[in-house]
């Protein structure tokens, strides 16, 4: 007998594909077969997006096309859009299942009774469940977070992942132990909102960190995205303490103008966010006249920052451009378009930004963003990193990732895949 096929596609975070990972387990443990999206399948699972309106639309035309391929096949629904508009998707043709933010514990065990012609069994919503990637050998990321508070205001995430919460610290290094017990050498923590963990268990996201770094097998971590409001300086002592934790920052700016940040609700001005990725370079970057400072990599700073947000003159953003050329020099800019999304503040502002002015300062910060990281690189040149070597090959060669996060490459040796090498930048 022919076993039941399934086929993922993620759209979005890494959230996303942590989650859609911890599905795929679900449904294997059921005998369902994994194939490609691309193939013929008898269920599909997408896992959706709503932060832009392209990602919307890329959905749609997602499910419209494993539709064509399969007719007859089930098509179930997850992720964002899905809690946000979920009229709207179980209107488009071939749509079988479409599940909100509070029904992904429902989604396995509820497409299975599809499947086998059972009905549908309620059960107690859960505030968030825990969720971890596994297809690739060097990486997971380890869902310890879900939902945020802040409500700025171009945001649809509160409306579409709910209120700020975590599992206990407990459940979190269970499925850690999962991840150390698989062979998997790095763990990316990821989060809607990282940094805001414990929440809703009286625990401290520095409580989980140390928790973490003691788990047996794990030999590095990442931190995906965390606020500069809640990445403390007591935290970041204790990374650099000499602890699993790599220098490597994802931290969220969206505008270097003050009058943006301000009026969209961020909760700190560029003059904060400054203090902090400089007290991060005090304690983590190397010291003139330091033992070995020669050989210490530079922290890696990645940065995300929205092109075009409303009230977004031409004088807002070129402080913008220059606080991040000439103040914080990240390593890496995240640019993003402002995409206008209905239900949040924002979208009913007058002064929205047009499309092609938008277009034209993402075009600016992606080439200063090249500019930057090639000197971040060129920084770094001669000195000693540890690099994480992955399986991929393409013309002979291997890749992989340095702590400070700068990808390498050397010929292929099957011998050092997953392994930690001593390297030379």
């Amino acid at each position: 007998m022919e076993k039941t096929r399934i086929a993922f596609q993620t759209l979005g975070c890494k959230l996303n594909y942590a989650e859609t990972s911890t599905y795929e387990r679900g449904f294997t443990e059921y005998g369902l077969e994994t194939v490609p999206w691309e193939e013929k399948a008898d269920v599909y699972l997408i896992n959706t997006c709503s932060v832009t309106e392209r990602a919307e639309k890329k959905c749609r035309n997602i499910i419209r096309k494993m539709h064509r391929v399969s007719p007859e096949a089930i098509i179930v629904i997850a992720g964002c859009y899905a809690e946000l508009r979920k009229e709207e998707l179980q209107k488009i043709e071939g749509v079988s299942l479409v599940f909100g933010a509070k029904e992904k514990p429902r989604v396995v065990r509820d497409t299975m009774a599809l499947l086998r012609g059972e009905e549908f069994k309620e059960i107690e919503p859960k505030e968030t469940f825990a969720a971890f990637s596994s297809e690739e050998r060097t990486r997971s990321f380890l869902k310890v977070q879900d939902g945020c508070n802040n409500f700025c205001a171009y945001c649809t995430v509160p409306f579409a992942r709910g209120r700020s919460r975590n599992i206990p610290i407990e459940e979190v290094i269970a499925q850690a132990e999962k991840i150390a017990e698989s062979g998997i050498k790095e763990v990316v923590i990821t989060g809607v909102n990282t940094g805001d963990f414990g929440r809703t268990t009286g625990e401290t996201f520095l409580d989980l960190l140390k928790r973490l770094d003691k788990v047996d097998g794990t030999e590095r971590y990442r931190i995906s995205s965390i606020e500069p409001n809640l990445i403390t300086e007591e935290i970041i002592n204790w990374i650099a303490s000499g602890t699993k934790f790599q220098p490597h920052f994802h931290i969220p700016l969206q505008s270097g103008s003050d009058t943006i940040l301000k009026r969209v609700g961020r909760r700190y001005d560029t003059a904060f966010f400054a203090d902090r990725i400089d007290y991060i370079r005090s304690v983590m970057d190397p010291r003139p006249g330091e033992p070995g400072a020669n050989l210490k990599p530079y922290v890696f700073f990645g940065i995300d920052v929205i092109a075009g947000l409303p009230g977004e003159t031409d004088e807002l953003f070129e402080e913008t451009y220059n606080f991040l050329k000439d103040r914080v020099k990240p390593a890496f800019i995240h640019v993003f378009p402002y995409s206008r999304r209905p239900g949040t503040v924002a979208a009913g502002w007058k002064d929205q930004v047009k499309d092609s002015v938008k277009t034209e300062r993402v075009a600016r910060l992606e080439e200063l963003c090249r500019e930057l990281n090639t000197e971040f690189i060129e920084k770094n040149r001669g000195r000693h990193s540890q690099v994480l070597w992955e399986s991929d090959v393409k013309d002979g060669k291997m890749g992989g990732y340095t702590g400070n996060y700068i990808r390498l490459e050397r010929s292929y040796d099957p011998a050092l895949v997953n392994m930690i090498e001593d390297t030379i930048i």
